[in-house]
Order: C-alpha cells, then structure tokens, then sequence
C-alpha cells in the first residue's frame, strides 16, 4: 500500500500563488503516477493533472493548462503541484493521487487540502 500526505492549501487572492505538497510513503518503489484532483460543493470529482513518475510525462485538464504545473521529486517521492493565476472557480479541496504498477489505475488518495481563491 501507498500512503500520501497533503499540504500546502490555504486562502490566496485571485492572481496568486500556491503549491500543493503530496508526500507518498509505503510501497513506493511501485508507484506508477501521481496526480491531482479537486472537488467543489456541489461538484463531481474533477482531474487536474498527472505525472508519469518515471519519465516525468505530464498532462493537464484544459481549465488548468498553463497555469497549474506539476513535477515530482523521485528521490523524496513527492509531488507538487504549483499553481499559478488562480482565479476563484479553482477553489475546491485538492486530493493527491496514487497509481502503482500493479494497477496503473489511481487507487490511493490522501486525506485533501482545501484551497480558497477570493475575488
């Protein structure tokens, strides 16, 4: 099993700056992508954005594109997910994602990181 710990949320103002944290620990030799989701009230689970985590290939939900970027540290094995020019409709809960070459299917998740943008 992988375990993943979040961090890095909190209240920015539209324009600003964040980045998220996702540290995985267990059986992280198998990992095969790490990603990131979010979820508003109201809202289904929405993709963000995944890394390949050993060729570093990335791909991104188009309302994110060129603003959000995401990037790991092997060695650590964390996850990061900066985020640029945010506006108010990125306010959600972002849950990181684990996918193990068992699988290639996301099947662990962390416990989510609230991020607020206000107008």
């Amino acid at each position: 099993q992988v375990q993943l710990v979040e961090s890095g949320g909190g209240l920015v103002q539209a324009g600003g700056s964040l980045r998220l944290s996702c540290a995985a620990s267990g059986r992280t030799r198998l990992l095969y992508a790490m990603g990131w989701f979010r979820q508003s009230p109201g809202k289904e689970r929405e993709f963000v954005a995944e890394i390949n985590w050993a060729a570093g290939i990335t791909t991104y939900a188009n309302s994110v594109k060129g603003r959000f970027t995401i990037s790991r540290d092997n060695a650590n094995n964390t996850a990061y997910l900066q985020m640029n020019s945010l506006k108010p409709e990125d306010t959600a809960v972002y849950s990181c994602a684990a996918a193990l070459s068992t699988t290639y299917a996301f099947g662990y998740w962390g416990q989510g990181t609230q991020v607020t943008v206000s107008s």
